[in-house]
């Protein structure tokens, strides 16, 4: 049952539709969920998208949906700042990347984006259901940042 409803197209659209109105919409956060995290949430019809994550130059976080209150979709992630000195544009440019999620692809950002100075890669191993990724940027030709992420299905007894 959870691989027929990750791999339906309501919740493609509703992942999609959940990651674009959070954190890369600077959305609103909710009520913490363990001491100093930074949580946001996003629920539409059935389904229940929460982001939660700590840190913020080097991070660590987990996104989860649930259907009808069960849990069936999650993602881990890592990331962290390879430099020192943050280059200005750098978390806008991330945002912008993260809204622009593919339907095809719908974990992170696109394969590939470049505006400016800024250049933004995504790639995945795997299908919704059992998958691992990594994301980097790269600032004037040199990776400044790098995310890995893996996830999948959730089934429950």
């Amino acid at each position: 049952m959870t691989n027929e409803i990750i791999n339906s197209n309501p919740f493609i659209l509703f992942l999609i539709k959940a990651k674009q109105n959070t954190y890369a919409a600077e959305g609103q956060l909710s009520q913490p969920s363990r001491p100093t995290s930074k949580d946001l949430a996003f629920q539409e019809g059935s389904f229940k998208y929460i982001d939660t994550y700590l840190g913020d130059i080097d991070f660590i976080g987990e996104e989860a949906v649930w259907y009808e209150s069960k849990p069936v979709w999650g993602m881990n992630y890592v990331g962290r700042m390879l430099v020192e000195k943050i280059p200005d544009g750098f978390f806008g440019f991330l945002k912008k990347a993260l809204i622009n999620v593919p339907q095809e692809m719908p974990y992170r950002g696109p394969e590939e984006m470049v505006d400016g100075d800024f250049s933004y890669t995504c790639c995945v191993e795997g299908a919704i259901n059992w998958y691992k990724g990594v994301e980097t940027i790269v600032y004037k030709g040199q990776k400044i940042y790098q995310m890995n992420f893996h996830g999948g299905a959730i089934r429950t007894i």
